[in-house]
């Protein structure tokens, strides 16, 4: 039995609020059970100095938690401070949703997803790319009804879930509990056409097999299945 009762195949509930910023030119609030994330989404008519006269946009993001997002209070962390997990989890937002987009349509300018972590209970970097999606194609949206774009750079949908084998076994979405003790704990960034963009995983235990690994990825398609289907939900 799982800590939250759940089936080893069974998400938590995922609940994505968009438009909840009303300066951002897109965004969205996403809860996947208790970890809580706000993703905004800013259009720049600039890119880095790297990308410059090259016809190409650019996808890039920040991470961040409040400092009560956890069950003890941290300190806010500088830009120039950043811990190695917090610079680790935004180049993974940003690789992630730059696969979600055609740079070529997006033109020279830049789209920065914030992603901040109100609440924390495991996969916080999964609910940021999975809001992080949402967040970029409702800006795409606003560039396309201003008249700026006229063929939607962002349509392949980006999700990521979490996986990992508790208890010797299997289980998709690891909340907290699950993934402080996980043998095994995973994170699987895939398209919504089944494609695999990224996957991090570890043994915290003994190293796990193929099959597990094949038994993980399986778990992640089905769970990313549901979250584009929130995602569609929210952008509709």
């Amino acid at each position: 039995m799982r800590p939250s009762g759940r089936a080893r195949d069974e998400m938590r509930a995922v609940i994505i609020e968009p438009h909840v910023s009303r300066h951002a030119e897109g965004s969205c609030l996403i809860r996947v059970g208790d970890t809580h994330v706000l993703c905004t989404a800013t259009i720049e008519e600039r890119v880095p100095p790297f990308m410059r006269n090259t016809g190409l946009g650019w996808v890039t993001a920040e991470y961040g938690m409040l400092p009560r997002a956890t069950n003890t209070r941290m300190k806010r962390e500088a830009k120039t401070q950043q811990s190695g997990r917090t610079q680790e989890i935004q180049r993974l937002i940003g690789r992630a949703l730059r696969m979600g987009a055609d740079r070529v349509l997006l033109g020279e300018r830049q789209i920065t997803i914030d992603c901040d972590v109100i609440q924390a209970d495991g996969g916080t970097r999964c609910a940021s790319i999975t809001g992080g999606w949402v967040a970029l194609r409702l800006a795409a949206d606003r560039l396309m009804k201003t008249g700026e774009l006229k063929e939607n750079p962002v349509t392949e949908h980006i999700a990521a879930i979490s996986c990992g084998v508790h208890e010797g076994f299997p289980v998709l979405d690891l909340d907290y509990l699950e993934d402080s003790a996980a043998g095994t704990d995973a994170n699987f960034v895939l398209t919504g056409s089944g494609g695999i963009v990224e996957v991090q995983g570890s043994a915290e235990g003994s190293p796990f097999s193929e099959a597990q690994l094949m038994e993980l990825l399986k778990l992640a398609r089905k769970g990313v299945g549901e979250l584009v289907s929130a995602q569609k939900a929210a952008i509709a």
